[in-house]
């Protein structure tokens, strides 16, 4: 049986690290991120749903993702009309890959999914991954992003459910504050553990 496995983290507690880690160890990942940049780009399918809907966000086919995140940015009820075209076409997509998965009789795949819990995706998991760090090691992290402000951190992080409540959720919790030594040595237990 497949295991799928349900992979998230708040911004900088190091998901995406994880996530490269656990595709080296034999994995295939659907990346949700991916997903949205494929769909946003030219010929994706979200682009004439978002462009019915927010105007000027057109550039050469694709949605312009940065005059959209203008649009959305602060905007509540703007985020959740994009949130409300955007999930159920990324829930479509990891759908149609766990049953490609399935078929090909793989001992386990990941969905890496940073609103795991919040956009309930969770439910079609067998096993939850909550990757986390100490909080300064977090901001260290984010801060350093190019483009980065604390302000954009901030409004990230009030989208995302806290950490701590992540954690309380998570099946297994993966440490990634010291170094990506250790992170890769407890990915490597957990995948040598669904092996057999």
């Amino acid at each position: 049986m497949t295991v799928v496995i349900g992979l998230t983290g708040s911004i900088g507690m190091g998901k995406t690290t994880a996530s490269k880690m656990l595709h080296r160890l034999g994995l295939p990942i659907c990346d949700s991120d991916s997903l949205v940049h494929k769909m946003l780009a030219k010929g994706g399918a979200a682009v004439p749903f978002v462009s019915d809907v927010f105007d000027n966000v057109i550039s050469g086919g694709a949605i312009d993702r940065e005059a959209l995140g203008k649009q959305v940015f602060g905007n509540a009820e703007a985020l959740k009309q994009l949130e409300q075209i955007m999930h159920p076409l990324v829930r479509a997509a990891q759908k149609k890959f766990i049953k490609t998965c399935f078929g090909r009789r793989l001992f386990s795949v990941v969905l890496d999914v940073p609103l795991l819990f919040e956009v309930e995706t969770d439910k079609f998991c067998d096993l939850t991954l909550v990757v986390s760090a100490p909080k300064f090691i977090q901001e260290q992290r984010v801060l350093a992003r190019p483009g980065m402000t604390q302000e954009r951190f901030e409004a990230t992080l009030r989208r995302q459910m806290p950490d701590f409540e992540k954690r309380k959720r998570a099946d297994i919790i993966v440490q990634t504050g010291l170094n990506k030594r250790q992170t890769s040595d407890q990915l490597t237990k957990i995948v040598g553990w669904l092996r057999h």
